[in-house]
């Protein structure tokens, strides 16, 4: 069984990802800028990187940045990955960074490319919000004693387990290129999420809903960042998330 490193193995996903490949027997590295004894940032020239993938066969990149420097970090690993012979690079991309012009967006679809032109044998699977972000982005939004909500968008929410899974079985098999994209099993209006958010946290906010402008968010709201066509969908709703992260509104008092 093949050594596998997870770039962003401490974070949300990628630490999940490293657990479940454990679980199934394989031998992990976990990558990141603080996790020894790979501590590396991608997004700088660093030696150690070439330790790091020292006999590694599969490398399963979660390694992101929305604040910049993901081209360069994967440029980085590529080449890397191919001086150490690596023979399977599993990338996980969004869903809709091909039709949301927002500037993360563009950087991962860029990213998507450098994947496909590697020279490496690949896979690729794009995913949906996962719940964790959509909480952070109404928790930034509750802040004040109105809660803004940008009006007509819809989101698809996913469990980050089962996009874990997804890339993990994606790990442990060959490569196939380009997976069918993994959605969350609703399709919400942002403020029916706001409201379930509300509701989970004991909070009170009127909901004030506001039109927004520019290509992003026409994007959004025209749908551009939901699955469509041959698509999976996971079974973790939103609530369900949000009880296991806040817990019963009972036993919150």
């Amino acid at each position: 069984m093949t050594t596998t490193l997870v770039t962003g193995g401490t974070g949300t996903l990628g630490r999940l990802v490293a657990e479940r490949l454990r679980t199934a027997g394989h031998e992990v590295r976990v990558l990141s800028r603080h996790a020894l004894p790979y501590s590396v940032d991608l997004r700088r020239p660093d030696s150690g990187l070439d330790v790091a993938l020292a006999g590694v066969g599969t490398v399963v990149h979660c390694a992101s940045a929305p604040g910049g420097g993901d081209e360069r970090a994967a440029r980085r690993l590529i080449a890397a990955a191919r001086r150490a012979g690596v023979g399977h690079l599993v990338y996980i991309s969004i869903v809709g960074v091909d039709r949301v012009p927002l500037r993360y967006y563009r950087a991962k679809l860029a990213v998507e490319g450098l994947v496909e032109r590697s020279g490496l044998e690949w896979s690729l699977l794009r995913a949906t919000q996962f719940h964790d972000l959509v909480v952070e982005m109404l928790a930034g939004m509750a802040r004040p004693p109105v809660m803004v909500v940008p009006a007509g968008l819809t989101d698809q929410p996913v469990e980050v387990a089962e996009v874990a899974d997804r890339l993990a079985e994606m790990a442990r098999g060959g490569p196939v290129g380009r997976v069918p994209d993994l959605g969350g099993p609703e399709v919400r209006t942002v403020e029916s999420l706001a409201r379930a958010y509300l509701s989970a946290t004991g909070r009170r906010r009127r909901l004030v809903r506001v039109p927004l402008a520019g290509a992003a968010y026409r994007g959004f709201r025209d749908g551009g960042h939901l699955t469509s066509g041959p698509a999976l969908l996971g079974t973790g709703t939103f609530e369900e998330y949000l009880a296991r992260r806040f817990g019963p509104r009972e036993e919150r008092g």
